[in-house]
């Protein structure tokens, strides 16, 4: 096998790199006679306190550093990959995978489907361990790495390999024995189809993965997302009130059961479930510290408790801000949390007199009225149904409408582009109470 040669990027003034004299441009070939694989790889050899460092130049010279450090001194090195390898895509065909609903003639990177366990630790994403050979497990095992994010579907191994299109798919779940047996903290999803793995299929997947415990922490369960781009797909159809109301039952049957028995809840519904059921959200402890949030598992009551949270700290601070100043702002975000994002500013109008918000809910007709979250809004959905409405001085929107790290929405139109439409500019807004309230107050956080 060809040895991997990983480029550097940078390296970090004042490191131990930079005063070795590795550059940008380089090449590191090994540490310690051993041949980096990845991120990992490198982050594990890196840890003693003398290394034997590899680095070819340019010009094709390669130079052997000889490095004294302190244990887990970083070397002060940024690689050209960030993961130090290439990403591994998904070879399943999921019947819910939401990236086949997307519509045609979208930027290139949306359309990668990823199934790499070491962005479930670097990113937080969930694989499905059928891309998993025995060496990655063996190296998860050695380097202890945790946690690994896992989406289970269903622990019926044939119905797991109907719902993933993977021959290979019920197999895979024998590496979470492995995993659970190596002590290595793990957090499980569910994707939720209606009459395919809901009811008993459901109750059977919670009864087995409760033998993980306690080293899995969590499983959510969420509804599968379906966009108005499901042509030739498999046939999946939308929860209805009932059967929301049935998925919350048995769910909270289980926590009640698991917080008698082990002290935790462990399984947790969606935000959305509460939503469709027309149930209150749950209180907060039954959240279990929110080790679900990325899967929208308790977002909407962290953010009512921490908007609670800041309007008691304003309270406080009897003579801040000033109430009289009069303030007109606008606000929008998906169907699913509207009802919440309208009642926080209604609150705070109450709290401020001279203060007008408006809330406006979009509908999402780029992927479908189905697909409520505010993550998936787009920026021409938003200016097609803000266009004429009152915005007062800012336009605030969520943080998660947009790309990760980009002022840039889904359909690629950008904030910028949005402000010129609307004639009006754009605060993005983080996700806790207290940056709403700040938001609202043109006090940035």
């Amino acid at each position: 096998m060809k040895r991997k040669e990983h480029i550097i990027k940078k390296t970090a003034e004042g490191s131990i790199a930079e005063e070795m004299g590795i550059a940008p441009g380089d090449r590191l070939l090994e540490i310690d006679q051993t041949p980096v694989e990845d991120i990992f790889d490198y982050q594990f050899l890196i840890q003693d306190e003398y290394l034997e460092v590899l680095i070819e130049k340019p010009d094709g010279e390669q130079w052997l550093l000889e490095i004294d450090k302190e244990f887990d001194e970083d070397l002060g090195i940024e690689f050209e990959n960030g993961l130090m390898d290439d990403y591994r895509s998904c070879h399943n065909k999921c019947i819910f995978c939401f990236i086949d609903q997307m519509p045609e003639g979208m930027r290139e990177t949306l359309y990668f489907k990823d199934d790499d366990s070491r962005l479930s630790f670097l990113q937080g994403n969930y694989v499905t361990l059928t891309n998993m050979s025995e060496h990655d497990i063996d190296r998860i095992i050695r380097y202890h790495l945790s946690p690994i994010n896992i989406s289970f579907q269903t622990t019926n191994p044939q119905l797991r390999c109907k719902m993933l299109n993977n021959r290979f798919a019920g197999d895979a779940l024998k590496k979470v024995d492995r995993l659970f047996e190596a002590g290595i903290a793990m957090n499980g999803q569910i994707v939720l189809c209606r009459g395919i793995n809901d009811g008993e299929e459901l109750e059977r997947s919670i009864r087995e993965l409760t033998r993980y415990l306690p080293h899995l922490e969590s499983v959510s369960v969420v509804p599968v997302g379906l966009s108005r781009y499901r042509d030739g797909l498999y046939p999946l159809e939308p929860f209805t009130k009932e059967d929301a109301r049935a998925v919350l039952r048995t769910i909270h049957r289980w926590q009640d059961k698991l917080y008698r028995e082990r002290g935790v809840h462990f399984v947790h519904a969606s935000d959305e479930w509460y939503i469709l059921a027309g149930e209150e959200l749950p209180e907060e402890e039954r959240y279990d510290g929110y080790l679900q949030l990325e899967n929208g598992v308790g977002m909407l009551r962290l953010l009512l408790n921490e908007f609670e949270r800041g309007m008691e700290d304003l309270a406080v601070q009897r003579s801040l801000p000033d109430r009289s100043v009069q303030k007109a702002v606008s606000m929008a975000t998906g169907l699913l949390a509207y009802p919440y994002i309208r009642k926080m500013a209604e609150r705070m109008q109450e709290a401020f007199p001279c203060l007008t918000v408006h809330v406006y809910p979009v509908v999402n007709e780029f992927f479908g009225e189905n697909i409520t979250v505010s993550g998936l809004l787009t920026g021409g959905d938003i200016r097609k149904q803000l266009t004429g409405k009152e915005l007062g001085e800012r336009l605030l929107l969520p943080q998660n409408v947009l790309r990760s790290g980009e002022a840039v929405f889904l359909d690629d139109v950008t904030v910028t582009q949005l402000e010129n439409a609307l004639q009006v500019p754009v605060d993005i807004v983080k996700s806790s109470g207290c940056d709403f309230i700040l938001a609202i107050l043109g006090d940035k956080p």
